[in-house]
């Protein structure tokens, strides 16, 4: 009788969720000052402004080079928690498909796995989230009115204190959908162009696949989510003057921003938007790859395969 054939090694779920979360905080560490301009002209009036170049030029002058990674802590929380969690559901439920459909999973499979990984990871980050957005649009405001939080445990200890717990999960609601739209492109896309370029026979499995794949995807992902990454950083730093808040929710924020700035300013900051998130997403997708890879060769012994 045939033995049984080998049942498939495949990387434990703790170390799935370890290896999203410690990519994207790498990539972080590279891409947080365009982060930074990119929260500042979502933040700013026509005026502030012109160019990209502009406000990081700006930046730079008043408040000095190292200005750049303020909130440097926060993002990085972010990642810990945002990443690890969607980049390690989105692995484990692939892998999940892929096993009972003995085969990659269809595009539309991709987008609603993707959907599924960033409803629960932006829901678990946004905490981090705000404090991200409140500590790099900081240097903007008025000095009387800056917050002045030391680092992100600081920024959620008085948050709590001075606003409440639940200030905590304010913008909730844009960063999910954001986060949805995010992840169903971005994910679904880096998935589908890697294949395709495999699949023309020109480019080989390897680190230059994963960047082409990721330009693509962050190309996709950017021109989709910058409508509700507006509303949901706009929602985050605003401030509760006589009782009201400035805006009431992300369909208020872009009626306001329609009506005062323009439509074309719901894709304002779209340079370093696209210039974070594109190579955001190639680091984050490289080093994961590479984990990936790394573990499979060195711990379980077997040639590295695929996760994405």
């Amino acid at each position: 009788m045939a033995a049984p054939p080998a049942e498939k090694k495949t990387i434990p779920n703790s170390v799935k969720f370890a290896f999203g979360g410690l990519s994207g905080m790498g990539a972080t560490v590279f891409v947080q000052p365009l982060d930074l301009v990119k929260n500042r002209m979502q933040m700013a009036s026509k005026a502030e402004y012109s160019s990209s170049f502009q406000a990081l030029r700006s930046i730079m002058k008043t408040e000095g080079l190292f200005a750049l990674y303020n909130g440097l802590s926060a993002g990085l929380l972010r990642q810990a928690t945002y990443t690890t969690t969607r980049l390690g559901v989105y692995t484990y439920l692939f892998e999940q498909f892929s096993m009972k459909t003995q085969g990659s999973p269809s595009f539309i499979a991709k987008a609603g796995i993707g959907m599924t990984a960033g409803a629960i990871g932006s829901f678990v980050g946004t905490p981090a989230e705000l404090a991200l957005i409140r500590m790099t649009s900081d240097g903007r405001l008025p000095v009387d009115q800056r917050r002045n939080y030391k680092n992100v445990f600081d920024a959620l200890l008085r948050t709590v204190r001075e606003e409440g717990v639940l200030t905590l999960w304010r913008g909730c609601g844009p960063t999910v959908i954001r986060a949805m739209v995010v992840n169903a492109a971005q994910l679904a896309t880096y998935s589908q162009a890697k294949q395709a370029f495999l699949d023309s026979g020109y480019v080989k499995d390897g680190i230059f696949c994963h960047f082409l794949a990721s330009m693509c995807s962050g190309l996709a992902t950017t021109i989709a989510s910058m409508p509700v990454d507006i509303a949901k950083t706009r929602i985050q730093s605003m401030r509760i003057v006589d009782g009201k808040p400035e805006y009431k929710n992300a369909i208020d924020v872009w009626a306001k921003v329609i009506r005062n700035e323009g439509v074309f300013a719901l894709w304002k900051g779209f340079t370093p938007y696209y210039f974070r998130l594109g190579p955001h997403t190639v680091i984050t997708f490289i080093f994961l790859e590479q984990m990936n890879s790394f573990y499979y060769k060195y711990v379980l012994g077997e040639e590295g395969r695929a996760m994405l």
